[in-house]
């Protein structure tokens, strides 16, 4: 029999919602929902687009997934749906493996949910949480960069009226686009560069009347946009191309297909998606959290977007994600709790049930406006120079993503910039600080001789490596510390200061005897101080400290003293 759960509502957030729950706090989440539907709306259409799929698909991602994560996810005001990234790895995706398939666009998304849910569950029962670390900030900056250029790219042929299908690396894609430029339509070009000014006009007006900004009328630019094209078109009959047809209804339950090797040539794909969905999710709601000194639960948030895109998989939409914009939108508005997410649901179902017929005369340049506008907003080159002068490794993991996602292709992309991230990582630890230590004063603080005016002991030398001791740094240790020994004739002790060293490997350790060889060698003894907890442990098991040719001391002071006299 299993244990009952003691406290099975902390797997429930919205249960803890509900107790404390005050008439005050529906007035707010009201207006929140409603101010983040009405964004919502004409975003989801485009995005739909964007992955490639029907429109009513895009707002299908709003419905089921944003019920379901705001009953089951600990942020208060984080915002699930569709979002631009994932739609455009989506795009990829089917786009690759469509014509192995009979073109089943629909199933192939379906399939592709129910892995990005399974591979998040898969990572939470595994307790592999930290596994998103991987993907660092430049990666993740890098990454957005990229896929905002390709997704502009994406939405030019529609913006300018370019009767086309544009695919393949950018350099394909420029060069179609000017091989087209000749069928460009005016019509189109003018709605979309009207779409384009009245969205940075809308936000500016906003915020020059209210004095902010941030305020959440400026982000319903979309709306604005949406309703006055689809009037316009209407009305003066404009021929362009347009959303046509959305059948009205929500939309119906049904079970992914089990076709093994769909399932096979679609994981690869769907665990990329998992990673950045997650990463992007839990940066935007810990920012959130941040703000209103709540807590984000880690293991929660992937329990939560895992069964949220469960829930997409099932109902016909593709794989959801926090949305950076409308979770914004939904703090600034006011939201206090999820509720706000339910009161937004409960807008796009009344859309999919009574308006849908509005969407036929909404052209697809006011559409590639409003994605354009969006991603263009994500992008981040204002701290490359203040990484270069900071951590040089980490502009070159950025522009590695870049650079991969432009040339090879999202997934491709994302691994080269990860792989770059860790080789530089790898390196750099491979390669770690090691400062020979003296006394300052007549205190019992010791600190690098090279930096500071420090007294050392000729009889004992202090050395500090400032790196934890595994395989890819043993060696170059060993040589070091041994070069730093040698230097010194009439030393008789090396004391290894191991304040900075957390754990210790089995070739970290077989070092660490080589070492005491070597110095014995030489007419030194090895004592070691400052062992953290950890590491005394890992010892402790083995009895290293009877192995030593030295001792082993509290801190550094107490070893310089004993040995060295002061």
């Amino acid at each position: 029999m299993f244990a009952p759960v003691k406290d099975w509502t902390r797997f429930v957030p919205i249960v803890a919602v509900a107790r404390g729950y005050r008439g005050d706090d529906f007035r707010h989440d009201l207006l929140a929902g409603l101010t983040v539907g009405v964004v919502t709306v004409p975003q989801a259409v485009a995005y739909a687009f964007l992955a490639g799929l029907p429109a009513q698909a895009g707002l299908y991602a709003c419905l089921v997934p944003m019920v379901i994560y705001a009953v089951l996810g600990s942020s208060r005001q984080l915002v699930v749906g569709p979002v631009a990234v994932a739609a455009l790895m989506v795009a990829a995706t089917v786009g690759a493996h469509a014509p192995a398939y009979s073109q089943a666009y629909l199933a192939i998304t379906s399939v592709l949910c129910l892995q990005v849910g399974l591979v998040l569950w898969g990572l939470r029962a595994l307790q592999l949480a930290g596994i998103v670390n991987l993907l660092s900030h430049p990666v993740v900056t890098g990454f957005v960069n990229a896929a905002a250029l390709l997704i502009v790219l994406s939405q030019l042929p529609a913006f300018a009226g370019i009767d086309m299908e544009v695919r393949g690396a950018p350099l394909n894609v420029l060069t179609q686009l000017a091989q087209g430029v000749g069928s460009m339509s005016a019509t189109p070009l003018a709605i979309g560069a009207a779409s384009l000014i009245a969205l940075i006009a809308v936000r500016r007006g906003v915020a020059a009347f209210t004095g902010k900004e941030s305020h959440p009328l400026g982000r319903t630019g979309p709306m604005v946009v949406a309703v006055g094209a689809t009037a316009a078109t209407a009305l003066f009959g404009f021929d362009v191309a347009t959303v046509g047809y959305v059948p009205a209804g929500l939309p119906t339950f049904t079970a992914p297909g089990l076709e093994l090797a769909l399932w096979l040539d679609l994981a690869p794909s769907a665990a990329a998606i998992a990673l950045v969905a997650y990463v992007e999710s839990y940066t935007i709601g810990a920012t959130l959290a941040e703000r209103q000194r709540q807590r984000l639960d880690p293991a929660q948030e992937m329990v939560a977007l895992g069964a949220a895109n469960i829930g997409a998989a099932c109902t016909g939409a593709y794989p959801v994600a926090g949305s950076f914009a409308r979770s914004s939108i939904n703090s600034a508005a006011g939201a206090r709790t999820p509720v706000s997410s339910l009161v937004c649901a409960a807008a796009i179902a009344a859309t999919l049930l009574w308006l849908t017929p509005l969407f036929e005369h909404l052209p697809h340049a006011a559409l590639a406006a409003i994605v354009m506008a969006s991603v263009v907003s994500l992008m981040d080159f204002s701290t490359l120079r203040e990484q270069w002068r900071f951590y040089p490794a980490d502009v070159a993991a950025h522009l590695a993503t870049l650079g991969g996602v432009l040339v090879i292709g999202v997934e491709g992309g994302l691994l080269l910039g990860i792989s770059v991230a860790v080789m530089l990582f790898a390196r750099r630890s491979s390669r770690p600080h090691i400062a020979v230590l003296g006394r300052l004063g007549d205190s019992a603080h010791f600190r690098n001789v090279a930096r500071f005016e420090a007294t050392t002991h000729p009889a004992a030398i202090a050395v500090r490596v400032d790196e934890n001791l595994y395989f890819a740094n043993a060696r170059q240790v060993e040589a070091r510390v041994l070069e730093i020994a040698a230097a010194q004739p009439g030393a008789k002790h090396l004391v290894l200061m191991c304040g900075a060293i957390n754990f210790i490997d089995a070739t970290g350790l077989e070092m660490l005897r080589r070492l005491d060889d070597g110095l014995a060698a030489l007419g030194l003894a090895l004592h070691l101080s400052d062992v953290k907890g950890p590491v005394r442990d890992q010892f402790a098991a083995i009895g290293f400290a009877k192995e030593l040719s030295g001792n082993t001391y509290l801190t550094l002071d107490e070893a310089m003293s004993a040995l060295g006299k002061g």
